[in-house]
């Protein structure tokens, strides 16, 4: 009777291909895997359009600017300023030496001294005292009425201007003073006629 036997493997070669075996195995494991493209399609590429906006330079600016114009206030300007005439004080000092004539002559060095006028575009100044602190001062709007009394021959004479309220102001032994109420009678918008009368004394 004949048998079919099996060879036998030496342990040799038993190792040699369970060596194998591995080594197909993880040469199977470790194979690049196929890319993601192949499962998943990618999105068809947009065309993206960039708009660059810019103002036009030669559009006129919409920004406007209010001008405001503040009228400044009219300056103080000086058209006289000076004490009583010399002529008036150096007439009563050399009438002074008779007694009847004394009290005058301490007045017309009262007025040499300590009495000056000021005329301006603005006012009329009176200034009176040992130390200037009378003051007396009235624009032109309330002058209602200017005049003049010639005093000597003519070189000085007296002012007496009557303001809208009745008062009387009386200026003595003013220097220019025909000038100086016709300015006055500008100023106040009057016409510029003057009520002069005859020179009386000093």
């Amino acid at each position: 009777m004949a048998s079919s036997s099996t060879p036998l493997l030496s342990p040799q070669t038993t190792t040699a291909t369970a060596t194998a075996a591995v080594s197909y195995n993880h040469h199977t494991l470790h194979s690049s895997p196929k890319p993601l493209s192949l499962f998943f399609k990618a999105p068809p590429h947009r065309q993206t359009t960039r708009l660059h906006v810019s103002s036009p330079t030669n559009k006129p600016s919409t920004t406007t600017t209010s001008t405001v114009t503040t009228q400044k206030p009219t300056g103080e300007t000086v058209f006289f300023d000076g004490g009583a005439h010399y002529g008036d004080l150096l007439a009563n000092v050399v009438l002074g030496f008779t007694l009847f004539w004394l009290p005058l002559t301490l007045a017309a060095v009262s007025r040499g001294f300590f009495l000056r006028y000021r005329f301006t575009n603005l006012r009329v100044t009176v200034i009176s005292g040992f130390t200037g602190q009378d003051r007396s001062d009235f624009s032109y709007n309330v002058i209602k009425d200017v005049q003049v009394v010639p005093r000597f021959i003519g070189e000085w004479g007296d002012i007496i201007i009557t303001l809208k309220d009745g008062t009387k102001v009386d200026l003595r032994s003013v220097p220019k003073f025909r000038e100086i109420a016709k300015y006055c009678l500008d100023m106040a918008q009057k016409s510029v006629v003057l009520k002069e009368t005859e020179p009386k004394g000093f």
